[in-house]
């Protein structure tokens, strides 16, 4: 049904959509303690979407306690695995059953075209709370190999307390990729959402509560990186601490940890993916298609965005001309009309920052091919038309650099050796996509680029089953699949005298 609303339906939705600011603590919608909000607003029109609850160290002060009193009662740490999957599964029906109103807060709060935020989005958070909710009671603890008068166990415990701290481009997959293993696992959870986008977390905690999770077991603290996220880093009794955004503040967290209680960070940072096309890949319409998609989809506001596009140099230009093609298919427009396939720019600062970036590709000698300007729309907002800028270079700042918009900076290379290196010309780590036919070069490619994940004929693909993350400067630590629990959990070994 949702796939059949038309744009005035949308618009109608919008226009009578009843949204609560205030942050989810122990069960209960509140206000910051200090009363102070701000304003959250829509980056396609311009307008005040609510007042949200800015909560500070106060708030989180309030938030741990009732969350480790939850904890250590075990009234959910203590749940069966298999009691615990039966309220994530309700959990799950409750966001699906809310799926229009979740998506239609993701779309108005940061920008998304609302055909992705059903698609994507709730389709994604779904499959991830899904999944990792039935995993939990299929995941087995250890036994040690010892002589006949002892025995070793090998036990998994929940850590106790986690925050995580979720960026604003996909606000309600970041969350629920954190969320989802460390619930399963039994710890007590505190959802810091960017103050750019946070209205679908509060919506999520309500849900949570009407599922049946205990109060103080998943609390929703709004508010501001350098308030309620430092509060956070430092607090003493926040076990472990789990982020995605960029770069700068996954190490500052980092620093947190360390002038407090050393709690565990994990971390999913900063990204500049390398996307390689070779001469002999199966098929140069498919790979111009997947290069357009990789840097337009969510308005490019996306970690694992193929933002490094690298063309061997005997067919660059017939391969260009179909990059140019397909990229003229991706045109920014009213996120609300089911038809567009870009929409807004989160914010006014982002945007100033993406054409930034597009004013120093031009200083810097490389060569805009497409877009670069500004798009205005009849509703105002933050619109961009997709960009690419050909004949770049290593060293310049749109190459080295993650814009988190939809720039692509375009480099040729000659040779297999010459790609690899380019590919790994980088502090990040994350993602990376390779088009060839050759097996051997595809499995050396896998092999020899410094990513966590590598897709071969295709990009930006994958499910629940296989984790995300990076290498270098993109962070540490796994989302998604089994290892998502390690962040969550603490090994025990106890060794047993018969």
């Amino acid at each position: 049904m949702s796939s059949q609303r038309t744009f005035e339906y949308w618009k109608e939705q919008a226009a009578s959509l009843s949204i609560n600011g205030q942050a989810f603590i122990n069960g209960q919608s509140v206000d910051a303690k200090s009363g102070e909000t701000f304003e959250t607003i829509s980056p396609i029109d311009g307008r005040v979407l609510a007042n949200v609850a800015s909560c500070d160290e106060a708030d989180v002060n309030e938030a741990v306690k009732l969350a480790r009193a939850a904890f250590d009662s075990g009234v959910w740490s203590q749940k069966a695995p298999a009691e615990r999957k039966q309220v994530l599964l309700k959990f799950a029906d409750l966001i699906e059953a809310n799926q229009e109103e979740l998506a239609l807060l993701e779309t108005l709060d940061m920008g998304k075209p609302i055909s992705d935020a059903l698609s994507a989005d709730i389709g994604g958070t779904l499959r991830a709370v899904r999944w990792t909710a039935e995993a939990v009671d299929k995941v087995y603890d250890e036994i040690a190999p010892t002589s006949e008068n002892e025995i070793g166990m090998i036990t998994r415990e929940p850590v106790g307390v986690v925050a995580a701290i979720v960026p604003w481009n996909f606000p309600m997959i970041m969350a629920s990729w954190k969320f989802s293993p460390a619930l399963a696992m039994g710890n007590s959870v505190i959802l810091k959402p960017s103050e750019k986008s946070p209205l679908t977390a509060i919506k999520l905690g309500q849900l949570a509560k009407e599922a049946g999770i205990p109060d103080g077991v998943f609390n929703i603290l709004p508010g501001f990186g350098h308030t309620a996220g430092k509060a956070l880093a430092l607090h003493m009794d926040v076990d472990t601490l789990v982020f995605t955004g960029s770069t700068n503040v996954a190490k500052q967290l980092m620093i947190y940890a360390g002038q407090s209680n050393m709690k565990r960070i994990w971390s999913e940072a900063g990204g500049k993916s390398p996307h390689v096309v070779f001469a002999d890949a199966p098929d140069l319409d498919l790979a111009a298609d997947a290069a357009a998609a990789a840097i337009c989809f969510n308005q490019g506001e996306v970690c694992t965005a193929g933002s490094r596009l690298l063309v061997e140099d005997s067919i660059y230009d017939e391969f260009m001309e179909k990059v140019r093609q397909s990229l003229g298919k991706w045109k920014a427009g009213n996120p609300l009309d089911p038809e567009t396939n870009v929409g807004a720019i989160v914010d006014e600062d982002q945007l100033n920052r993406v054409l930034s970036f597009i004013e120093k590709g031009k200083e810097e000698g490389a060569n805009l091919t497409v877009g670069g300007n500004r798009v205005e729309l009849a509703e105002g907002g933050y619109f961009l038309e997709p960009t690419i800028f050909e004949d770049a270079q290593p060293h310049m700042s749109i190459v080295k650099e993650e814009i988190f918009g939809p720039v692509l900076s375009v480099i040729r290379f000659k040779t297999d050796e010459e790609a690899l290196q380019l590919c790994n010309d980088s502090i990040y780590g994350l993602a990376s996509g390779v088009w060839t036919n050759n097996l051997t070069r595809a499995h050396r490619f896998a092999k020899g680029i410094k990513a966590g994940m590598v897709w071969i004929n295709e990009y930006d693909q994958g499910d629940m089953t296989a984790p995300f993350g990076g290498y270098k400067q993109s962070g540490n630590g796994r989302d998604k699949s089994l290892h998502a629990f390690e962040k969550y959990s603490e090994v025990k070994a106890t060794w047993i005298k018969i």
